[in-house]
């Protein structure tokens, strides 16, 4: 009998291509299923079918991308991007807060301008060798360097002014200085009596106070009779004193 139902059933029976239907239309994770027939001997007549598994192929050898790492790893760097943008707005900050603290140079310059410029009004009067015996004389005619060598044409030296020098009564023009009191006066500033006559009208350079007390002050001048000289005055001390200070416009 069962010879016979073989014989029947043909090179596959009906089990065996239900089995291997359902396995390729299900898609059994792992295996895949070939039909194999194996034939007997004639001479016992028989036929087996055997279903025989192998391992699936791969339908590629690159295993697949995962996008989910690479859109992470995209948010991090933007979340560090920001983060740097945030570190260079700091640090903008910083500079304009350094920039800020910075020291005004402008002003520093202006301020050591006027100790340097009264420096060298000092430093021009010593070059005619006050009260040494290589002083430029006096004389309202004569020359020395292209300044006349009285008062006012060596003051007119001291402060650079063109030569060959302005007179007294030019020296207290607005063009070239400005009334100030006596307590105000500072290396550089000048005492000058601008009235009378020009064997009255005198001009000197004042240095610095030759006590606390302010009776006396050290003083450059071209007097008469003698040339170049420096010592202690008094000019415009004493009350009713035709003598004024003024200051220099340059300083």
């Amino acid at each position: 009998m069962q010879g016979k139902q073989n014989k029947n059933r043909g090179p596959l029976g009906p089990r065996t291509i239900g089995v291997v239907a359902a396995l390729a239309f299900f898609g059994v994770a792992g295996t895949a299923a070939q039909a194999t027939v194996f034939s007997s001997d004639s001479d016992s007549g028989k036929s087996v079918a055997a279903v025989e598994s192998f391992p699936p192929k791969q339908t590629s050898d690159r295993p697949k991308a995962d996008h989910s790492d690479k859109r992470t790893g995209d948010s991090h760097r933007k979340t560090g991007d920001s983060r740097s943008k945030t570190g260079d707005s700091r640090s903008k900050t910083g500079d304009s807060r350094a920039k800020t603290d910075a020291p005004d140079r402008t002003t520093s310059d202006s301020s050591r301008k006027k100790p340097d410029a009264r420096s060298a009004i000092i430093a021009r009067a010593k070059t005619w060798d006050p009260h040494t015996g290589d002083r430029v004389p006096y004389s309202q005619t004569s020359y020395h360097n292209g300044y006349r060598t009285d008062c006012s044409g060596f003051v007119s030296m001291a402060l650079g002014l063109p030569k060959p020098g302005e007179n007294t009564v030019g020296l207290t023009s607005s063009r070239y200085t400005e009334r100030i009191t006596m307590s105000e006066l500072k290396k550089g500033d000048l005492v000058m009596d601008a009235l009378g006559t020009n064997t009255t009208r005198h001009v000197v350079i004042f240095e610095k106070w030759a006590n606390s007390e302010h009776t006396a002050y050290w003083a450059y001048e071209q007097r008469g009779r003698y040339g170049t000289d420096y010592r202690t005055r008094d000019y415009g001390l004493s009350s009713g004193s035709e003598y004024k200070a003024y200051r220099p416009k340059n300083l």
